[in-house]
């Protein structure tokens, strides 16, 4: 196994999780090609309380820190295993948390913890807004029955095996608003509403993502989540837990793509000596191996930040950066340690190595992340 260093203390957490993995290996991955939902997956976690690890004790849940959060879903894709599948329920529900009702949180939470309820939609993204979130035109129109709900989202994974969505939508429309952030809105609804489409969108990889489309969609005045309009800021916090849980996942694919490298470049002898002791082979899984470290520094870094409630925009979306960028690294190089045998299915590295080119472009940009770092802490002049 990869040595990665300083943090040991979440080790029985990790082999809980490896131990849950191993018995989910990749023909079992391989067999949900294309558009397969891994169910027995996803609820065998569930049942460990593995999905509801950052739900407070008091709703049924683990209680544990980002940083413990981060540590499992590492595990999980550094088993094999894909947790786009199922990771939204970790970060998503921190919306409900911090700015939902007691009521809603009662409500919701427990049935979510015991898996009675699936929370794995975010409806944020759509067709003409992509990331300049403000621009959202999908509204949300109050009477005297509840929110009217109009509009589209896309890229909206996992909403075909989810109850709830957490859904963003403009109460107040762009052009009526003094500051391009207000007059937006986060509701908690349930899918099964009437009036709610959803349409699969295949992809190059296993994703289960969809379009969703809103027509005269009523909701309860009550799935409102805090305030009107101040819904923008709400998800803020949301993104950034969302952005280490996706590093974490990348240092697991990185993990995952030098574990099989060095393993097979020790064994695969060519000219009389194992491959991995040519520098051609040798040098790039060095370099992606230290790129992973560094990465996995400041996911912990962002991951401290997070759980003491300081500041950690920018950590969060650099640890993003370095880590969807070492995945990246260390998966061409397995490929090229592996050569022929890198594009063999059997062998599921072409499999992860779909899985994590996602991360440069989602959830956010990797340019958007350097715009971001450039013009907010660095000081430098905006761009867009």
């Amino acid at each position: 196994m990869i040595e990665m260093g300083a943090r040991h203390e979440f080790d029985d957490l990790r082999a809980g999780v490896r131990a849950l993995c191993e018995r989910f290996p990749g023909e079992y991955w391989r067999g949900l090609e294309p558009e397969g939902y891994p169910e027995e997956f996803v609820d065998e976690l569930t049942k460990a309380g593995w999905l509801a690890a950052l739900i407070p004790e008091e709703y049924g849940g683990g209680g544990v820190t980002l940083a413990e959060a981060a540590a499992i879903m590492e595990e999980i894709s550094a088993s094999g295993a894909n947790p786009a599948a199922c990771h939204a329920q970790m970060y998503v529900m921190g919306t409900l948390l911090r700015h939902g009702s007691e009521e809603q949180k009662q409500h919701f939470l427990p049935k979510i913890a015991a898996g009675e309820l699936r929370l794995q939609a975010f409806g944020v993204t759509e067709p003409t807004a992509g990331s300049e979130t403000t621009r959202i035109q999908t509204r949300a129109e109050k009477t005297a029955d509840g929110w009217l709900i109009n509009g589209q989202k896309i890229w909206t994974s996992r909403a075909l095996y989810s109850d709830l969505m957490i859904l963003l939508a403009r109460t107040t429309p762009y052009d009526e608003v003094t500051k391009k952030s207000e007059g937006i809105s986060v509701f908690i609804l349930d899918l099964h509403s009437p009036g709610i489409e959803i349409r699969p969108i295949p992809t190059m990889m296993n994703h289960n993502t969809t379009e969703v489309f809103f027509s005269d969609v009523l909701i309860p005045h009550e799935a409102l989540i805090g305030e009107e309009g101040k819904g923008f800021k709400y998800i803020l916090d949301g993104m950034n837990a969302e952005r280490i849980l996706i590093a974490s996942e990348c240092i697991g694919d990185a993990r995952f793509f030098l574990e099989k490298a060095v393993a097979y470049g020790n064994e695969r002898v060519v000219f009389g000596q194992p491959v991995g002791a040519n520098q051609g082979v040798q040098f790039p899984l060095a370099k992606a191996y230290a790129q992973l470290r560094a990465a996995d520094l400041m996911r912990f870094e962002a991951a401290d930040r997070f759980d003491r409630g300081e500041a950690c925009g920018a950590e969060a979306n650099m640890a993003k950066l370095l880590a969807s960028e070492a995945s990246w690294a260390a998966g061409n190089a397995c490929i090229d340690t592996h050569g022929g045998f890198g594009f063999a299915q059997e062998y599921d590295i072409e499999r992860k190595f779909r899985e994590t080119r996602l991360y440069q472009v989602a959830p956010i940009n990797n340019n958007l992340v350097l715009a971001f770092l450039g013009q907010n802490v660095m000081g430098l002049p905006r761009s867009y």
